[in-house]
């Protein structure tokens, strides 16, 4: 069973499953000792998003890890899975998300994000931890300081 983290199943509300790939993203070089992270209208989360129709989890994980910081990655393993609830106001409806979170590698910027409202941030595991709005993107991390 994939545990649950963050708000409950309420019933009665239509949700859709909606399944997920995203990263614990480490930097190199410069950015050693950091977390890729991403602010999308000022809420920090672990790069990732839906994985679409014909897509494989690892297929969506680069397509949306590029769309959100424009950076190219080399995902290393499967480090963790969870499931939350909650409303999904640009698409406008309840959604079961199973969101399966990689470690990865960063590996070169492309550019800047290509989605709108997005920015990158580099942070140190410890800021991550206290500054990610999602509490399965900061249980993952924290486990990972362990």
């Amino acid at each position: 069973m994939i545990p649950r983290l963050g708000e409950p199943w309420l019933p009665g509300r239509p949700y859709r499953d909606r399944p997920g790939a995203y990263a614990v993203i480490l930097g190199r070089g410069r950015h050693r000792g950091r977390l890729l992270c991403v602010a999308e209208r000022a809420e920090l989360q672990l790069p990732g998003g839906g994985i679409d129709p014909g897509e494989s989890p690892l297929q969506a994980l680069h397509r949306e890890v590029w769309e959100e910081t424009g950076w190219r990655i080399a995902p290393r393993r499967l480090i963790a899975r969870f499931q939350r609830y909650l409303f999904m106001p640009d698409y406008g409806y309840w959604a079961r998300k199973s969101q399966a979170i990689y470690l990865a590698e960063a590996v070169c910027s492309l550019g800047p994000p290509q989605e709108p409202d997005h920015s990158v941030h580099w942070l140190t595991p410890a800021e991550a931890v206290a500054r990610l709005g999602v509490e399965g993107d900061r249980s993952v991390v924290a486990t990972l300081m362990r």
